[in-house]
């Protein structure tokens, strides 16, 4: 009988780890909320601009369609979550989800991330700086960041640095170039 217990107390556990990793259906919808905006905002944005009329491009070719599709997609699969957040909200209206030490370090990655963002696109691009260099300061900044922890968990800082350097660069070429030439953008 010993073994049988074991069992339903693994399963138990396991299901217990199980549930503590779920999103509570209240995060989820907030985040959906979250897309949607985002969702649209994107759309609005691409139809707002230029359309090359005058300039007889191809409507499949004009600025903009890209990001109106993308923002419509973001739209869709926010709705898709919301959907679903709003019958798991249907089934347990409050379930409690104590916040770990996992859950605080999770929010402090995705808060980092999204300052390092903002500051990208407001601070670095077109203020100066050659586009490649500023993807090159944003790419090494960002996993220099990121892999801090681990990197100084096993006292290979240096290491770290240098890596997240030689990506940083090579990102920062390689998204102008490709940009430039391939898809011919002039980048800011």
């Amino acid at each position: 009988m010993t073994s049988a217990t074991d069992a339903e107390r693994a399963a138990a556990e396991a299901e217990a780890a199980a549930q503590a990793r779920k999103t509570s259906p209240r995060s989820d919808l907030w985040q959906s909320l979250g897309w949607i905006a985002l969702g649209i905002a994107t759309t609005i944005g691409s139809l707002r601009m230029d359309r090359l009329e005058k300039q007889d491009i191809n409507p499949y070719t004009v600025p903009g369609l890209l990001p109106g599709l993308l923002g419509a997609a973001i739209v869709f699969f926010g709705a898709l979550m919301l959907f679903r957040s709003w019958r798991r909200l249907a089934k347990a209206p409050h379930v409690p989800h104590p916040r770990t030490e996992a859950d605080r370090a999770e929010a402090r990655r995705m808060w980092t991330v999204l300052a390092l963002c903002i500051g990208f696109a407001g601070g670095l691009v077109g203020h100066g700086l050659p586009f490649w260099a500023a993807a090159a300061a944003f790419v090494t900044v960002t996993i220099g960041l990121l892999q801090f922890a681990e990197r100084s968990a096993k006292n290979q800082r240096l290491r770290g640095l240098a890596f997240s350097l030689a990506v940083g660069l090579g990102a920062g070429i390689v998204i102008t170039l490709v940009f430039q030439e391939f898809f011919l953008v002039r980048l800011p």
